[in-house]
């Protein structure tokens, strides 16, 4: 038998895919990718930095619409869609140049085209220049997910869009129906609100931002309808007759009352479907709803095979991907005879969450109902933006930082956030878990000042009755 061409192959570039290839190249393994559109996956192309880029467009635009308040002037503002898109595709189109500079840098070979598994370590690659078959002792599965439609209206991108559609959107919506209040879905209602359209937000669940904290969720929900976001929780979506010119959705409100309301564009953000259908791996893994399942490591139950990001269970976020990609590629290279590397399952109470609307939503760890459900008798703290002085400097004094500590332990429990920057605050709490931190050890911490990290500080003082500002 010939030996394999490579020590891993990774199918698909995204952030899983391309960091585990890279880190599997640091550790001395002949590694390929194969990826069948952009390298950097959907997350750098269509997701997560695209929309941020969007989303600085919105805020910069909302930061001008209230110059006076800053004690400045400005006039004749106006957001112009097409070249807050163009900007984002040149954001996306830079970062996918520079995953590719890392491929080469790290002397990882690119296949471009569609893979398909032909045994556990073994897959073809077909393009435009043919097909080629691809052996390997090791194979990483980082194929990602993608929108899930609705049954009764699969997205056309004329009127009903996924995520994709609405960040290159032939045309800027008047009324716009946003399906689903999870990040996606929030963050598309808060730009094209804060760019002046006519959003409704219906969503199934009693509150927004479901997996959020409850107090997150309320005060939420409260910024955005005073934003001018309608926002219906407890609704669902019984119906879209799309037509030329817009969508008549008949929607079931809270009270069981259904009612039609025209807009002229919907995004469905109901969650996300696992690519894994149609690429040869359906006797070669286990799956439920689609997502191959993994042990701690990133092992399917074939030996060779191995599975991460948002083809494998959630949470389904870029950094939890690269994560499992840096544990696979050691844990890969550890079975290849490298002793020195010492992988790491991952800990999915340490993951961070970020949703990037206005104001922004940030968390790690258990909230306060899930605590309590566990067991645990907890001490919380909470501490309001209006109480920090760089906050008041800003004029961002709207939002809380919360946080839930074992009451016999002192353990940080969980951490939750909402107000401006907290996406950039909460890696402190983030550091604390993975390090398991106690109240003791952040009470003696020295925050700067005056910063908005001081609101960590006092959050964790306010728990054990010691906040000085409030």
């Amino acid at each position: 038998m010939a030996e394999p061409q490579y020590d891993l192959i990774v199918l698909g570039s995204g952030p899983g895919g391309y960091v585990a290839a890279i880190r599997a190249a640091q550790l001395g393994l002949k590694v390929a990718i194969v990826e069948r559109e952009n390298l950097g996956g959907i997350c750098l192309n269509w997701g997560c930095i695209p929309t941020k880029a969007m989303l600085r467009s919105a805020e910069i635009y909302h930061y001008m619409q209230n110059a006076k308040e800053y004690g400045l002037a400005a006039k004749e503002i106006e957001a112009d869609l097409e070249a807050i898109v163009k900007r984002s595709r040149g954001v996306a189109k830079q970062l996918n140049q520079g995953v590719a500079h890392l491929m080469k840098k790290n002397k990882i070979t690119v296949h471009m085209g569609e893979g398909t598994m032909t045994g556990p370590t073994s897959l073809t690659v077909k393009s435009d220049k043919g097909e080629e078959r691809l052996t390997a002792k090791h194979v990483i599965l980082a194929t990602g997910a993608r929108a899930r439609d609705l049954p009764f209206a699969p997205a056309d991108g004329k009127r009903v869009w996924t995520y994709r559609h609405a960040m290159t959107p032939p045309e800027q919506p008047t009324r716009l129906l946003v399906i689903g209040s999870g990040a996606i879905g929030i963050e598309f209602a808060s730009f094209y609100n804060d760019i002046g359209v006519d959003v409704t937000v219906v969503e199934m669940l009693d509150r927004i931002v479901p997996v959020e904290d409850a107090d997150v969720s309320a005060f939420l929900e409260k910024a955005l309808v005073k934003q001018g976001i309608k926002v219906m929780t407890g609704a669902g979506v019984e119906d879209l007759k799309v037509g030329a010119k817009g969508v008549t959705a008949t929607i079931k409100d809270k009270a069981g009352k259904s009612a039609e309301t025209e807009f002229s564009h919907v995004i469905s953000a109901i969650g996300i479907q696992p690519n894994t259908e149609n690429i040869g791996i359906e006797d070669l893994v286990e799956m439920e709803r689609g997502f191959i399942q993994i042990d701690p490591l990133g092992r399917t139950g074939t030996k060779g095979l191995w599975a991460i990001g948002d083809c494998t269970p959630g949470p389904w976020l870029a950094h939890k991907a690269s994560h499992e990609g840096v544990t696979a590629a050691e844990a890969i290279a550890r079975e290849l005879g490298n002793n020195e590397v010492h992988p790491h399952p991952l800990d999915r109470n340490a993951i961070p969450a970020c949703t990037y609307c206005h104001p922004q939503v940030a968390s790690v760890g258990l909230t306060e109902a899930q605590a309590r459900e566990a067991g645990h008798e907890v001490k919380v703290g909470s501490f309001p933006f209006i109480g920090n002085g760089k906050a008041i400097a800003l004029g961002e004094a709207e939002g809380f930082i919360k946080t839930v500590f074992d009451a016999t332990t002192g353990e940080l429990l969980g951490a939750h956030m909402v107000g401006a920057e907290v996406t950039e605050l909460i890696q402190g709490y983030t550091v604390g878990k993975t390090l398991e931190t106690t109240e003791e050890e952040l009470m003696q911490t020295v925050f700067p000042h005056p910063t908005l990290s001081e609101m960590m500080h006092e959050s964790v003082l306010d728990a054990y009755g010691r906040a000085i500002h409030f």
